[in-house]
């Protein structure tokens, strides 16, 4: 751990954390299951592996009062939460347990008990300088400084979390100066063309997400054709010439079904390649990603184990994930969404990948000066995702406080990050969600005017 880099006070917090983990046989450990949580994940179960710990891996969806039940009921003396807890202190800090939180949503309360390690609590923009995977990293190494091959999964979270879009910042900068130093991480150039085989990588892509080519596959062959470049071709073998030139083409469609300016910069983002998986940071997203939807998430952390049977199925099951994905964002393009004042929405009941399919509407085919908000009302409580884009947060927007006061208006809980954010609340108070949340919005985004 370099004291010259990283907050004193979140090294004390770290140390104290790792103390705890020593004194203790078993750990119990809570993360959330997405792409991030995984990731957090699969660096907790390394670093207790190799300090020959036992402990077991809960993954929620959410962290909501249920949850917070059976964390605070659990039989461990020792719990560690990663990328969940930051809405929960309070509840927390008055366990008798020894708990451990690391997350990087946005702060409500500071702890007086319990040990809490958030970026947003150092002077550090948990939206984009640090995600639950680079804590947890950040952890590993502070109780052992052998656990740094684990930055690559590290990276993972990163990624998944999308902080690497407009370039690293905050405490993943570190991650990255020294994953590159001790070769464990090599960067490459950005592009626009998505990484595989480019006849199924377009085919299948949401992101970018190309109108007329994203799920018709003769029409990927005919640009690829256009561009002149074999239909066989991957990503890794084509020559700069052939990058060029498919690059621009995707752009030209992007430019004409109206993406942003913002969003044609984020797709060039630079690529980050990891040693040890042999594929870039991207691509081990995407699999750890696959594996927390589709309810695999054991598989997840398997594959940051190193288990190469887990590869092979989680290559299956981003497969599988990928055509569901695709197949519903080509609904959603086609029904589009209802429209308010201030913000726009859509009913993700069936297919249930509410914050995955807002995130793709707001970049490439909804109103970019609205945020987006998806609405499941499959399960016992209607939950809900919103996501927005940075040119709305310098108009005013924070979703995190809109959704925490919009699902407390009508009985429920929200938050997450100004850019992105989720909640609950009980059916039968969606209008009045709806109302609220356009009400609040409007007011965030009348104030900068």
């Amino acid at each position: 751990m370099d004291g010259n880099v990283l907050p004193s006070k979140l090294l004390s917090v770290l140390s104290k954390a790792t103390d705890v983990i020593r004194s203790h046989g078993f750990i119990q450990v809570y993360t959330h299951y997405d792409a991030d949580g995984l990731s957090s994940a699969g660096i907790i179960a390394n670093m207790l592996l190799r300090a020959e710990k036992e402990f077991q891996i809960t993954t929620f969806k959410t962290l909501n009062p249920e949850n917070l039940d059976i964390i605070l009921n659990c039989e461990s003396d020792c719990v560690l939460i990663a990328d969940l807890g930051a809405s929960y202190i309070k509840e927390l800090d008055s366990s008798d347990k020894e708990i451990i939180v690391l997350d990087h949503h946005t702060v409500r309360d500071d702890a007086e008990r319990i040990l809490y390690a958030n970026p947003h609590l150092y002077g550090i923009d948990g939206m984009v300088g640090a995600c639950g995977a680079t804590m947890s990293f950040l952890l590993s190494i502070t109780m052992d400084e052998n656990n740094w091959d684990l930055v690559q999964i590290a990276f993972g979270g990163i990624v998944g979390d999308k902080q690497h879009l407009n370039g690293l910042s905050g405490f993943n900068t570190y991650l990255l100066d020294e994953g590159v130093r001790r070769g464990l991480i090599n960067v490459t150039q950005g592009s626009m063309i998505p990484s595989g085989q480019l006849r199924e990588s377009l085919y299948s892509s949401t992101d970018p997400y190309i109108r007329g080519i994203t799920g018709d596959r003769e029409n990927v062959l005919q640009m690829l054709k256009d561009a002149d470049i074999p239909e066989e071709s991957d990503f890794i073998t084509l020559t700069e010439d052939e990058r060029r030139r498919l690059s621009s083409m995707i752009a030209v469609r992007l430019t004409q079904q109206d993406v942003t300016s913002e969003v044609m910069k984020e797709l060039m983002k630079t690529r980050y390649f990891l040693k040890d998986w042999s594929m870039d940071a991207e691509s081990f997203a995407e699999l750890m990603d696959a594996c927390g939807r589709m309810l695999f998430q054991g598989l997840g952390v398997s594959l940051c184990l190193k288990d190469r049977d887990a590869l092979v199925k989680a290559i299956e099951l981003r497969d599988e994930y990928n055509h569901e994905i695709l197949n519903s964002t080509l609904e959603l393009d086609k029904k589009g969404l209802v429209q308010r004042d201030n913000i726009q929405y859509f009913d993700s009941s069936e297919s249930g990948y509410s914050g995955v399919l807002a995130g793709i509407a707001m970049r490439y085919f909804a109103d970019p000066n609205k945020p987006t908000i998806a609405m499941n009302s499959s399960e016992n409580k209607v939950k809900v995702s919103s996501r927005a884009t940075n040119s709305l947060l310098d108009k005013g927007l924070d979703l995190s406080t809109a959704l925490y006061e919009s699902c407390k208006a009508v009985g429920g809980e929200g938050g997450g990050h100004r850019i992105a954010s989720g909640g609950s609340f009980e059916h039968g108070k969606e209008e009045e969600f709806i109302d609220s949340l356009d009400r609040i919005i409007g007011g965030q985004l009348s104030s900068s005017k």
